[in-house]
Formats: C-alpha cells, sequence, structure tokens
C-alpha cells in the first residue's frame, strides 16, 4: 500500500492530491508500527520472565488508566471510565505489566459505543476490566485471545488495531502465572479478568 501510494499518488503536482497521499502514507505507516510493535511484544512475553519485582498493580492501574481518560479520543466519544482500586502488589515484570494494563484498557475503549462506559478494578490480586458495547457471542470469546482475532470483519480504520491485544495480554498473564479469563456481558461488551498467583505461587 505504502509503494502503491508513493509511486502513484505522488506522480502528480496536484498540492491537495499530494497532502491526501501523505496523510494515508502516514496512517499506513502507523499501522505497521503498532503491528510489528505487537509482534516483538507477543514473541518477549511468551518467553517468560528473565526478571521479576513488586509491582504496586493499584498504583499501575490508576496511572494507565488516568493516561487513556486523558486522551482527546476518549473525550470526544464521550466514554466514562471509572476506576476502583484497593493496596496489590504483585511480582512481576513492570513493563509488560504496564502493556498488559494498557492493552486491556484500550480494547476496552476502541471496542464501545459512544456515550458508553469502561470500569477497570484492582483488588484481591484480581484486575478486572468490564466495558460496554456491542454484543459479543458467548462462543466466540476464546478465540478472542487468539493472536488476529477480531469480533468484527477488519476495517481498516484509523487507529485500529492488528488484532494482538487480548492475545498479548494472555501470553504476559502466562507470563507471571496469572489466570485470565473473559465473559460476554448480558448488556453488550466485555468483562475480562486477570487472577494473579499469591507470592508462594498458589492461585
Amino acid at each position: 500500500m505504502q509503494r502503491a501510494a508513493a509511486e502513484i499518488g505522488l506522480a502528480t503536482s496536484d498540492p491537495e492530491a499530494v497532502a491526501r497521499i501523505r496523510r494515508k502514507l502516514i496512517e499506513v505507516a502507523d499501522s505497521s508500527e503498532r503491528l510489528v510493535e505487537g509482534l516483538l511484544l507477543l514473541s518477549v512475553s511468551d518467553q517468560g520472565l528473565d526478571h521479576h519485582e513488586p509491582v504496586a498493580l493499584d498504583a499501575l492501574v490508576r496511572s494507565v488508566t488516568a493516561e487513556h481518560t486523558a486522551s482527546q479520543q476518549v473525550r470526544d466519544r464521550g466514554i466514562t471510565v471509572r476506576t476502583e482500586t484497593a493496596p496489590v502488589t504483585v511480582q512481576g515484570d513492570p513493563v509488560l505489566l504496564t502493556h498488559l494494563v494498557h492493552n486491556l484498557v484500550g480494547n476496552a475503549l476502541r471496542h464501545n459505543h459512544d456515550g458508553g462506559h469502561v470500569t477497570v478494578t484492582a483488588r484481591g490480586r484480581t484486575l478486572e476490566v468490564t466495558n460496554t458495547g456491542p454484543q459479543v457471542p458467548p462462543e466466540t470469546v476464546p478465540y478472542l485471545f487468539e493472536p488476529f482475532r477480531r469480533l468484527e470483519e477488519r476495517r481498516h480504520a484509523r487507529g485500529e488495531g492488528a488484532g494482538l491485544g487480548l492475545s498479548i495480554v494472555a501470553s504476559i498473564s502466562r507470563a507471571h502465572r496469572a489466570h485470565i479469563d473473559a465473559e460476554a456481558n448480558a448488556d453488550g461488551g466485555l468483562t475480562v479478568r486477570v487472577v494473579f498467583p499469591t507470592p508462594d505461587g498458589g492461585s
């Protein structure tokens, strides 16, 4: 797509056409970058943990959620984000855990409707993210953790993910010996839970 846009679209002296192709090239480059970053992160998390340390999950959740809430896209769509946390510390890689929370919250916002809401809860070694949104057929839920799986057909919309979000969450969860599951909400949307092991390795 980049090559076609450059070779065909830029073979013109029309300033408006050049500006339009420039925007398209940037969009495609951004999409490619997200895909490569997602694949690299999936590869890293699948290898397990080389480093782990105590991570304040509640503080991490508040920080990541606040970052998403401050985005212009969330404000424009009128999505309400609520965070409920209690002090909880887990053993893990802080970088991977940050990606896990980012992907869960980002997925809940992306697959939502205007004026919807997202609730992010971290307490008792359980991280739970619930969102409103389209109806999710219960039988499709297990497949959402597989790479490149989407509930809806790819539309190539601006900011659309590569279908790696929940597979990365599942991979990072496995690396931390955490249990992950999801269920379709009766009124639409999805609830995803990640339960981290106790310090002695128990469930």
